[in-house]
């Protein structure tokens, strides 16, 4: 039972915001789980949220707009997608694909699915541009990783 919940928390880790991919592939390392399932696991759970903030983050923004409390916030965090959406926008998808591709804090499968909503770009395009992009920069914490801790064999 024990594995489970530690498999299932790398699971939620994946799925959160800032800690995602990066994180999570980390963390299931250090716990000792085997390079291939921490990246599995880690690489589709982190990919789960990018259909639902794309298709429900418009409408719920223009929603809770209307509360004035959640005003300010909500056109800080959309003014910030959109500085980052403007290279973006150049570029569409490759674009997209790049932004998430960086293994970076402020980049990954949420930033990306939130450009994603602010540009309005295809649903499917977008989810699978960014699950590829997700690929990359989990391919690159475990080479980045490997390098410093020797753990791939």
């Amino acid at each position: 039972m024990e594995r489970f919940s530690q498999l299932a928390l790398i699971a939620l880790m994946s799925m959160t915001p800032v800690i995602e991919l990066k994180g999570s592939i980390i963390t299931g390392l250090a716990m000792g789980y085997p390079l291939w399932e921490v990246f599995a696991i880690a690489w589709l759970f982190s990919c789960l949220p990018a259909p639902v903030v794309i298709i429900f983050l418009k409408p719920l923004t223009r929603r809770l707009r209307h509360l004035p409390r959640l005003r300010g916030f909500l056109d800080r965090r959309v003014s910030g997608a959109m500085r980052k959406a403007e290279t973006i926008r150049k570029y569409s998808l490759l674009g997209l694909f790049a932004f998430v591709a960086i293994p970076l804090p402020g980049t990954g499968v949420w930033s990306g699915s939130v450009i994603s909503a602010v540009l309005d770009l295809d649903v499917k395009k977008s989810v699978l541009v960014i699950s590829l992009g997700n690929l990359v920069a989990g391919v690159a914490i475990l080479t980045v990783f490997n390098g410093i801790f020797g753990i791939i064999r």
